[in-house]
């Protein structure tokens, strides 16, 4: 087993070739699936540190980017060990950052996982506003809507989007969750959310459970 204590700093201090070096040699040695969830943790907690230091001035946007690049790719090559095993799919996700915002590190996270969970995942992208899910909800009937912000705007945008669903009649078809720094279970209550989760791999727990 790698020390996750030394693959959280690789990732907090962006090193790519070592952070890839070390997860390509956990695969190879045949881990366990809560091996892998642990590793996936330790990637995360080092995301932290990067959100950390770009509070603080010492990261910049370009840094982000390619943090978020590089937890993409560590994602990738845990898939085959994160319960990616079967070709059902656990079910279908429509996700996307709520108007007004234009963060998408943390949604692109969750997809990430939660599509090696094993769910289809229809991303809409960045600061989106309540019509584009109601369109793709009735395009794709999907069991989940993902909403990510990291604004305290974006809990204004998340409300509406929930009234828009409702309005279209879809809101009873669908399980929401919202996800991002301002997320709180008061803001969850406000929204009309089922759950609300600030942590990838809790959101997808969530929806697992949901699906089940």
């Amino acid at each position: 087993m790698i020390d996750l204590n030394e693959l959280k700093k690789a990732v907090g201090e962006l090193e790519e070739e070592k952070v890839m070096g070390m997860l390509t040699e956990f695969v190879s040695s045949n881990p366990t699936e809560e091996e892998a969830q642990k590793i996936v943790n330790a990637c995360q907690e080092g995301m932290g540190i990067v959100g950390d230091l770009f509070e603080k001035g010492e990261y910049f946007v370009g840094d982000l980017i390619f943090a978020g690049e590089l937890l993409t790719e560590a994602i990738n090559t845990l898939k085959p060990v994160i319960g990616a095993k079967s070709d059902t799919k656990a079910g279908k996700i429509v996700l996307g950052t709520v108007h007004g915002d234009l963060h998408d590190i943390g949604k692109n996270i969750f997809r990430s996982m939660a599509e090696a969970a094993g769910f289809e995942v229809h991303d809409l992208g960045i600061d989106q506003p309540a019509s584009a899910f109601v369109k793709k909800v009735k395009e794709v009937n999907p069991n989940i809507v993902g909403m990510s912000g990291v604004l305290t705007l974006a809990i204004e945008s998340m409300k509406s989007t929930v009234e828009e669903l409702k309005q279209a009649g879809l809101r009873d078809r669908v399980k929401i969750i919202i996800g991002g720094n301002p997320v709180t279970k008061e803001a969850c209550e406000y929204v009309g959310a089922d759950a609300f989760t600030t942590n990838a791999a809790e959101g997808v727990k969530i929806c697992q459970g949901w699906v089940k």
